[in-house]
């Protein structure tokens, strides 16, 4: 089982790129499971959403704990909460930033992760760009995708068509798939080369 933790702050479409991922596996043929956990907050305040993706039946109903990514959508969040928690070394992180990875200043988790496995990717700029509002959930996906594997670009893209109406689809898969371009071609400065 493939599990991913998704954290951001309300407004940011963070329990829409869970439903999206989710959304993408069953079209591969796979089994998913997407949720948030939130409260009553207002909009900014942080969330938490969750997709799990197997092959086999999907029994778990609890919280993912030991995540195989995380996708962080607000770069604010890394140092007030504790986002690499049950994380394995070999986990992928994909951050929303402009700053490279090592600029983040991770200091205790950036030393226990594997490099190649985390990116920062400027995605509000690029939902700016292609969408015209400041939700990154579209390009963190077509970004995931990128550095993950586990869903192909085509499998997410059509996954975002079916969650928004066809003209918003449209930006958004574009903002994605701009994503997903960046990563593969390494137009982005990787973790490693900091």
């Amino acid at each position: 089982m493939f599990q991913v933790r998704i954290h951001g702050r309300g407004g940011q479409g963070v329990v829409t790129a869970a439903e999206i991922l989710s959304i993408a596996a069953f079209l591969e043929g796979k089994n998913a499971q997407a949720f948030p956990t939130f409260g009553s907050e207002r909009m900014g305040a942080p969330v938490t959403a969750f997709c799990r993706i197997d092959d086999k039946p999907i029994r778990l109903r609890e919280p993912v704990m030991t995540p195989d990514a995380l996708i962080i959508q607000d770069a604010t969040l890394l140092h007030g909460v504790a986002l690499f928690d049950g994380l394995s070394p070999s986990g992928y992180v994909l951050i929303n930033s402009p700053k490279t990875f090592a600029d983040l200043d991770l200091g205790a988790a950036r030393q226990s992760l594997a490099l190649e496995h985390c990116q920062t990717l400027p995605a509000t700029k690029l939902a700016l760009e292609f969408v015209g509002r400041p939700i990154p959930n579209a390009a963190l996906l077509g970004g995931f995708a990128a550095i993950s594997g586990v869903l192909r670009i085509e499998s997410v893209a059509e996954a975002i068509m079916t969650k928004f109406p066809r003209a918003i689809g449209e930006k958004n898969v574009a903002a994605a798939r701009a994503a997903y371009q960046l990563v593969t071609e390494g137009s982005l400065v990787h973790a490693q080369a900091s």
